[in-house]
């Protein structure tokens, strides 16, 4: 039994792990790698074994970069199941197809510009087929995977139908159980469950893409939300919000939906320009089941992401006619790593604006455009063309989905209380000072701890 890392292995992108048991090859995700294009291009058409030898994928989420690749194994000639939760699968209907159309618009686009061109890395008929080989498993039921490897998915509070697995392993007589932590939520996030804690594990596959850091609390960051939709609005500038389609879109519509109802915001019109976050919002309002209950809104009202001021835009006309809309406006539009997509558009027109904030709410990777606009850069380019950045940059990290170090420590702490034969683990989807720091505070509390490069394999 043993497991290679070969995406999201000191770095936070292309989720992707390689399981062996008993000859059979199971992929943990397949996400796809974000970054520099040309570096991106390369990584997300290399597979880590030969599509014949994989026997199954189990994915923890759907979150393009952890499923992302998907079509692209499919392409390849991948034909066998996918696990994931049913909430999961449903989001992957939608974000998969948005990928594959996004791939294909940018690759037109940049051909006319003259750019640079990239060969989408799939097409629309092979994200229909993914999903056509998704099998969903609801949380707590344990099934098979292939033959030595049963799994079961438990809550991760990440977002919609995000999961923990837990693979309980058997070869030649012998039993482990390996848990993938897939991205670990926080407790107090809007929308959706606390994590669950897994237990019994011999094994643990860690995510540690905040092991450095800590996250202000969600009640600072509702508050610096409302200050900056505030003043931005007194200057008559817009908030520019990139964020990814599912899970930080919506929860920016819940706490602006929030802060509405307790008059802490001004009545400015709040866009949703992004088809895939309309889609995705729709699967959402599919699994109330998945809701945490105890929420004050969640429990009273009916309708959580349609109020007086949310308007969703879902043409290219409703899109481009925004630039001719005057006064203040929120507008929130995909991608969370403004990679791709409608805010890129937005931010060609509106970066340059001093009335305008870019709000950042979400984990900016290395080489992304997303962190050259955390860092400040005086100059970012924007389909290639080189856009002044004078509108104002603010960072708030208390809305992000993912456990803080704080966080990730209580919940290893939790894992290891109920697992006696708990032996090492293995942090992924993490940068370097990340992984570092947070091996240095595992070590000390007694954790034999890793941090795997790509192509490591460790037996179990």
């Amino acid at each position: 039994m043993e497991i290679t890392f070969v995406g999201a292995a000191r770095e936070v992108t292309g989720s992707c792990h390689v399981l062996k048991v008993g000859g059979r090859t199971v992929l943990l995700d397949c996400g796809m790698f974000q970054g520099a294009r040309q570096v991106s291009a390369e990584k997300n058409r290399s597979l880590p074994v030969p599509v014949a030898e994989i026997d199954a994928v189990v994915l923890s989420h759907a979150h393009i970069d952890h499923a992302g690749r998907l079509p692209f194994l499919v392409r390849e000639g991948y034909a066998k199941q996918i696990f994931a939760t049913p909430a999961t699968r449903d989001l992957c209907a939608v974000m998969l197809a948005d990928s594959a159309h996004i791939q294909e618009k940018d690759a037109e686009f940049l051909a006319k510009r003259k750019k640079e061109f990239i060969e989408p890395l799939y097409g629309s008929r092979h994200a229909v087929r993914t999903i056509e080989l998704m099998v969903g498993q609801p949380y707590g039921n344990t099934f098979d995977v292939v033959p030595g490897v049963r799994a079961t998915f438990i809550d991760a509070g990440h977002i919609l139908g995000s999961a923990s697995v837990i693979l309980d392993c058997t070869e030649n007589g012998e039993s482990k159980r390996l848990v993938f932590s897939g991205d670990i939520g926080r407790n107090g996030l809007s929308i959706i469950r606390d994590p669950q804690i897994p237990t019994g594990a011999d094994t643990v596959i860690m995510e540690s893409t905040y092991g450095n850091r800590d996250h202000e609390s969600v009640a600072d960051a509702r508050a610096r939300l409302a200050a900056v939709v505030r003043e931005t609005a007194a200057r008559g500038g817009r908030v520019l919000i990139p964020a990814f389609a599912v899970g930080r879109t919506q929860e920016m519509i819940y706490s602006l939906h929030e802060l509405y109802k307790e008059g802490a915001i001004p009545a400015v019109p709040i866009y949703v320009d992004s088809p895939l976050a309309i889609d995705t919002t729709s699967v959402f309002e599919m699994h109330p089941d998945t809701f945490d209950q105890s929420e004050d809104l969640v429990s009273k009202v009916t309708e959580l992401f349609q109020f007086d001021l949310v308007r969703y835009t879902r043409s290219v006309q409703d899109s481009k006619a925004l630039s001719a809309t005057n006064g203040p406006m929120v507008i929130i539009a995909a991608s969370g790593m403004v990679e791709a997509g409608r805010i890129l558009h937005h931010l060609a027109q509106g970066a340059s604006d001093p009335r305008n904030t870019i709000l950042i709410v979400g984990f900016q990777a290395e080489h992304t455009l997303g962190r050259r606009i955390v860092e400040r850069r005086p100059v970012i380019k924007v389909f290639g063309e080189e856009v002044q950045l004078k509108a104002r940059v603010e960072v708030i990290n208390g809305y992000s989905a993912h456990a803080d170090r704080g966080e990730l420590s209580r919940w290893l702490e939790g894992v290891r209380d109920g697992s006696p034969t708990l032996r090492s683990v293995h942090l992924v989807h993490g940068e370097p000072p990340a992984q570092d720091e947070l091996t240095t505070s595992l070590a000390a509390k007694g954790f034999t701890v890793t941090s795997p490069a790509p192509g490591t394999t460790v037996t179990l």
